[in-house]
This record gives structure tokens, sequence and C-alpha cells, in this order.
């Protein structure tokens, strides 16, 4: 079959689309053979692959909480797979949606550069739906998603040239085109029957402190919020996934924390804030970008040190927005954005660091043989 999307034949304009589905579903027959390559079993697929089972917890988990709260919502005591079924059935279109833009427009890319289709986009994918709210217009989920595909990936090279994450570029353009989807000032809960959702406040837009959710049940997660940050169970088993396998640096992670509890603390301190630090590090999508998101490999810091540095300004930066500025409540999208943005500078400042620590030990090293 793969010789009907060769060059010249008649489906050549779909091989771009054949190469990823062929190399997606089963291992490319090609391998190197010559000349001098490093050779490991852990390619972008296996990479890809392991970030969707990282992913999944946290998916099953917001599949059962949506309906859930569907169901809690419309007075009935929710059983849960009926609740888990509704969860699902809310989430597969926006999955379709996204799929079908995204991949739509990085096959049409690849094709016109002749290029073959990365595996990138399977994880993106995988995200958008689960950062946004359960009854997001599929409408405004399909221009996102071709916004961050092409102004976010594609006009930078693709895969792997991109200085921002796509994923959440897709959320910040529905924050800032669409805010009332998005801005956090009613609870996120798809029910039939209503324009949007039903009137009321995530934790992150409460003003009183006594109106946060505990710690306990935001730990849980079984409150209104996106599809995947709302269980922070589901969230650290994600992450312990991701650094026993290494395909998220637990440097990034940890660091990412070290800053929000830094920042809360000092805000507590000086009284600008009563949220505890705890409950600030479990509210909203917090914990979910710092495993998921700000460990991207491609946008985030490179070097050993600068992904200290850069974790710990993603931390501090997140507590900051939301505290001090409360039109964007939820402050870790544009913390990450903002720090994917720093991270090639933060890189090349720790690389000028050790070139003039080398000089200096050559220096030094010459004047004690002198």
């Amino acid at each position: 079959m793969a010789a009907l999307f060769g060059k010249g034949k008649p489906l050549h304009a779909f091989q771009a689309l054949f190469d990823a589905v062929d190399t997606f579903l089963l291992t490319p027959s090609s391998v190197t053979r010559n000349g001098c390559h490093v050779r490991d079993a852990v390619d972008m697929k296996r990479i890809m692959i392991t970030v969707m089972f990282a992913l999944c917890p946290a998916l099953l988990f917001g599949w059962w909480n949506v309906g859930y709260q569907h169901f809690l919502s419309a007075g009935v005591d929710p059983a849960f797979w009926p609740a888990f079924g509704y969860g699902f059935l809310q989430w597969l279109p926006m999955a379709v949606v996204v799929y079908a833009v995204g991949l739509g427009i990085e096959v049409c890319f690849a094709q016109w550069r002749g290029h073959e289709v990365a595996e990138g986009f399977f994880v993106t994918g995988f995200l958008i739906p689960m950062i946004m709210p359960p009854d997001v217009p599929l409408w405004i989920l399909a221009v996102a998603t071709a916004f961050s595909v092409v102004f976010a990936k594609e006009v930078f090279g693709g895969t792997g040239y991109n200085f921002l994450n796509p994923a959440i570029v897709a959320r910040v353009f529905v924050f800032f085109a669409y805010p009332s989807v998005i801005s956090g000032d009613k609870v996120w809960i798809a029910h039939p029957g209503m324009s949007d959702a039903v009137s009321g406040a995530t934790p992150l837009a409460m003003e009183s402190v006594a109106q946060i959710p505990s710690n306990w049940d935001l730990f849980v997660g079984a409150i209104p919020g996106c599809i995947g940050e709302t269980c922070k169970i589901a969230i650290l088993m994600g992450a312990l996934l991701l650094a026993f396998t290494k395909v998220a640096d637990w440097r990034i992670m940890l660091s990412v924390m070290v800053g929000g509890v830094a920042m809360a603390a000092l805000f507590n301190a000086v009284g600008m804030t009563e949220v505890p630090v705890l409950t600030q590090l479990l509210m909203g999508g917090f914990l979910f970008g710092a495993v998921f998101m700000a460990t991207d490999p491609v946008t985030a810091a490179h070097t050993r040190a600068g992904k200290y540095v850069y974790g710990l300004l993603v931390g501090l930066v997140a507590i900051m927005i939301r505290v001090l500025n409360k039109g964007y409540v939820e402050g870790m999208m544009l913390a990450i954005l903002l720090m994917n943005i720093m991270a090639p500078l933060i890189d090349y400042c720790v690389v000028q660091i050790h070139i003039r620590r080398r000089k200096r030990r050559i220096t030094q090293s010459k004047h004690e043989k002198v």
C-alpha cells in the first residue's frame, strides 16, 4: 500500500498523512545502517506515548468528575458509571475536534514542506481538551487549536523548533479572545439545556478564604474545573511516571513548587493574601502546569542550572500574578509562557557563566605553573 503514496503515484498528495498513521501504529521499517549513530530504543514516539500514559490517570478521573458535577448540579445522586460515561461523551467531541483540526494543519504543512509528520501533536492534542472547560463551544476549541498550531508551532518550523508550548497558547488564546468562557467567574459544569454553565464561582475566583474548598477536597479533585487539572492525586501519579522514566525533569517540577511556596509564603507574611501556602499550590492548574506544561523539553530551559532557575521563576511569577492581578486568577499559564520566552536567555546566561569560570581556571592554572 505504501507504494500508492510514493512520489508520482495517485495518492502522493496524502503521503504525509499515510506516513503519520503508519509510523504511529507500526515500527518504521527504515533504520540507519552506516556511519556513527547513537542507537537508543527511546525515540520521540515512545516519549510521546509515555507522556500520554502519565496523563491517563488525570484524564480518567476528569471523565468521572465532569459527569459527577453534572449530576450533582441537577440534584441527582451520581452513580459511578453514568457519571464516567457522561464525562467521556463530553470529552470525546473535544478530542475529535482538536485532533482533526490540529493534525489536519500539521499534515498540510508536512506535505507542503515534504517532511514527515512529527509525533509531537499527539501529546498536544491530548493536553488541550484537558485544560479547557468541559462546556467550551467546539468552534472556539477549533479556532484556538488552529491558532496554536499555526502561530506557536508551524511558523517556526514545527515540532522541536517552537519556543512556546502550543497547548498553553491554545488556552491563552481562549482566555483573551473569549474571556467569558474560561475566566473562572462561573463554574464549568457541562449541563445540557443551559447556555454555557451553572452559575457559581471556581475556587480561584472566590473572594473569601472560607469559601474555598478544603485542602483535602482540592487534593482529591471532586470539584468543578477543567477536565485534567482537578485531581492532584492523579497528577502526582503522572509525575512519578515521568520522573521515573526521565521523560520529564524532576528538577523543573521541584523548583516550580519551591518558587510557588516561597512567593505564597512571602505574600502571607506581608499580609497581601490570607490564602494558605498549601492551598495556593492545590488550587487551579498550578500542579498540572508544574508537571506536564513547565517540563516540556522543547520550550523549557536545557542546562541543568537553567532548569532550576526556570522552574523557580515559573512558580514565583504564577503566584505573583494570582495575588497581584485579580483579572488573571490562574497565573500558571501566563507564567509558563513568559518563562518559555525567557528560557533561551536563561540557558545563555548559564553557559556564559561556565565559560567565564573555565577561563578563570585556565588562567589561574597557567599562572601557578609559571
